[in-house]
């Protein structure tokens, strides 16, 4: 590593050619200062921070949040608008079933489920592999359900301007399975709606939508 370099970029999205480049990146020097803090939290939770077990764990536990958290480096509108192309089509657009894998901002512990997204555009719509990665851009961050839900509705709306955006969650908090509660069967589901989605005709379908399995 050149030593002035601070940014390593790693894992390169193959679909880079699109406009919008989804780079991984590790800044050691903060790597280094939250390894320093793991290695703490682990002596104060009683461990052996030199067994060989954990020797390495800090940085790799410090590389990993940096990871699970690096929703914070992404610009959602910019993903959005990053491939954003002029068509003459007004009925709906669903992406439904993306994977969703967030960190409880309370607990700092998984919550994991899924996201189904509509929009009906009005002059614009953008590429579909966008909607998903808005998805994950919101959830890369500690989070709770209800906001992660807002947040992904109005990134669509203030960067389309459809007709109408609709945005339901379902997810799994592991802070209710493995601790508190500890109810390991509950799920949580939001929703939020915009424009043509608040009628109740619209939004039946896009409901019906999401349930509905291709033959």
């Amino acid at each position: 590593m050149v030593p002035d370099e601070k940014i390593i970029r790693e894992m390169i999205d193959d679909n880079s050619l699109e406009g919008y480049k989804k780079i991984d990146k590790y800044n050691y020097e903060t790597i280094d200062k939250l390894a320093f803090h793991y290695r703490e939290i682990l002596k104060l939770i009683g461990e052996d921070v030199t067994r060989e077990g954990l020797l390495d764990t800090p940085r790799r536990v410090a590389k990993s949040i940096q990871f699970l958290t690096h929703g914070y480096d992404l610009d959602p509108e910019e993903i959005l608008n990053s491939a954003k192309f002029k068509e003459d089509y007004r009925q709906m657009v669903v992406v439904k079933d993306i994977e969703i894998y967030s960190l409880c901002e309370h607990h700092m512990i998984p919550f994991i489920g899924k996201a189904h997204v509509a929009y009906i555009p009005n002059g614009y719509i953008t590429g579909l592999s966008k909607v998903a990665r808005v998805v994950d851009a919101f959830s890369r961050r500690l989070q709770v359900q209800e906001r992660l839900t807002t947040q992904i509705k109005d990134c669509i709306q203030h960067s389309l301007n459809p007709l109408g955006v609709a945005v339901v969650i379902e997810a799994k908090h592991l802070c209710m399975a493995m601790r508190g509660v500890q109810k390991q069967n509950s799920v949580t589901t939001t929703s939020d709606f915009t424009g043509a989605f608040t009628r109740k005709e619209t939004r039946e379908e896009f409901i019906h939508l999401i349930g509905s399995k291709l033959s």
